[in-house]
């Protein structure tokens, strides 16, 4: 039990460190490119980089790194933007494995101590030969039992847990790629045609 106090204590603080972490991490990636495209329309680049740096998160980490390369070629910005996503992603799944590996171990820990309590039990029952009191081998009996229960009692939530983050990072990593699928073909057609003034680009007339 002392084992599954200490996996459960690591649990917890593993858990409420990463909901927090996610939670900041995960903003409205359709409204945040909407309000990039809006500032990038008025071609004020630096505000959108400075807003790109107030924003956590790995969706605001790869906007960013386009906008540093919106004047360059497609495959040059999308090196960078695929670059930013490679050091910002594995941050997201952090930890995540160690929760996971609690899950697993909980289950095997009880499983220990069950059998711990049921050596125990045994051991009574030889002491006490055909005196053996039903309290002295209810004790190991009992121990057993808690051990079970308290498995179950950190497996499941732990479980659940993972499944509940795992979703979390997924959900961001697809914000992270339509976000940068979307600045990426904004800045290569549409910014490239608005004028220095802010106006549209025109097409000189042929005739």
């Amino acid at each position: 039990m002392s084992v599954l106090l200490l996996l459960g204590i690591v649990f917890l603080v593993l858990t409420i460190e990463r909901v927090l972490f996610l939670h900041r991490g995960q903003i409205r990636s359709t409204a945040f490119i909407g309000g990039i495209k809006n500032i990038l329309a008025k071609r004020r680049i630096v505000e959108a980089l400075t807003v790109c740096e107030e924003t956590p998160g790995p969706v605001a980490a790869v906007v960013k790194a386009a906008l540093l390369h919106a004047d360059d070629s497609s495959e040059i910005m999308r090196f960078h933007v695929q670059e930013a996503a490679v050091v910002e992603l594995p941050a997201l799944e952090r930890r995540l494995g160690s929760i996971a590996a609690i899950a697993q171990v909980a289950p095997l820990a009880g499983l220990l101590g069950t059998i711990l309590g049921m050596i125990a039990t045994f051991v009574a029952f030889e002491k006490g030969g055909d005196y053996a009191t039903p309290s002295a081998l209810s004790h190991g009996m009992w121990q057993a039992l808690l051990c079970t229960a308290g498995s179950l009692m950190l497996a499941i939530p732990a479980h659940l847990a993972h499944h509940f983050l795992s979703g979390r990072v997924r959900a961001i990593i697809r914000d992270v790629e339509w976000s940068g699928n979307e600045i990426m073909k904004y800045l290569l057609t549409e910014y490239r045609d608005i004028k220095p003034d802010g106006g549209a680009a025109t097409v000189p007339a042929t005739k």
